[in-house]
């Protein structure tokens, strides 16, 4: 079912993401985070007039979410000269790439924006409350956004330490992406919040999609993190001990390595 809002609040996050035509990786790094804010705000804006706790609880989520994700991102692409100098080399900077192509990924990193939030949006479109199903889904969305952000921290200050080494300290001493897990947390918990609000098959299947979506694009980014790391690493046996005995992406899931999978492309 596509209403009114839901097409409202695809144009906003068209608009938002328009960013990405400055530098195609903000399509998905700077647009990404500010979109998801953006749902929030717009939530707040287009159902006020039925405002309840939930609608507040959950706008203010993806808010503060986004803004920590979009604005961490937006200080690394300013300040962070080692990152930038590495991204250099493993990025390309998208010039030669066709104007219809950055067309067809602006709308499709749209389109996936709003499939991961429609879980949120369609309670309130459906005129639904707050229940305990719901409140299970936020409190896993917020564990979710405190993992990645404490993640991101303490790679962070690792590097500052030594811009050489790879991060093996804090929840990296678990899993080697906690960020990327943390994500999958986040929208896991978003999923899970709409259980019991989505209506019908579609609701259900654009739901579905923008979970699968997220998830696909989350091992898809840790592949591209390890075959980084292969080439900057590969040579430090710290590095190989350490890649043979901590997971990839799931905690305590012996998946150590996704590299060979390259259907695994985004």
């Amino acid at each position: 079912m596509i209403t009114n809002e839901v097409l409202i609040i695809f144009g906003v996050i068209l608009v938002v993401c328009l960013i990405g035509f400055k530098k195609y990786v903000w399509f998905i790094s700077l647009g990404y985070g500010f979109s998801i804010c953006a749902v929030g705000i717009m939530n707040l804006i287009l159902f006020r007039e039925e405002m309840n706790p939930a609608l507040i609880i959950s706008s203010f989520i993806l808010i503060i979410y986004g803004l920590r994700l979009g604005g961490f991102l937006a200080l690394r692409e300013l300040k962070s000269t080692t990152y930038n100098r590495k991204m250099k080399n493993e990025i390309s900077d998208g010039k030669n790439m066709s104007f219809i192509l950055k067309v067809m990924l602006w709308i499709s990193c749209a389109l996936l924006y709003i499939l991961m939030t429609s879980p949120v949006i369609y309670r309130f479109v459906n005129g639904d409350g707050m229940d305990d199903c719901f409140l299970v889904g936020m409190v896993i969305t917020l564990l979710g956004i405190i993992l990645e952000a404490l993640s991101d921290y303490q790679k962070s200050k690792a590097k500052k330490v030594n811009p050489n080494r790879f991060c093996d300290t804090g929840f990296f001493k678990i899993v080697r992406c906690p960020n990327y897990f943390g994500e999958l947390i986040i929208w896991l918990g978003v999923f899970i919040s709409g259980f019991t609000t989505l209506h019908g098959a579609g609701q259900w299947i654009l739901a579905i999609i923008g979970f699968l979506g997220i998830v696909y694009i989350m091992f898809s980014g840790a592949r591209r993190l390890e075959l980084r790391q292969d080439r900057t690493y590969g040579s430090d046996k710290e590095y190989q001990s350490y890649v043979k005995k901590t997971p990839i992406i799931l905690p305590f899931i012996p998946l150590y390595s996704v590299k060979k999978h390259k259907w695994l492309v985004g």
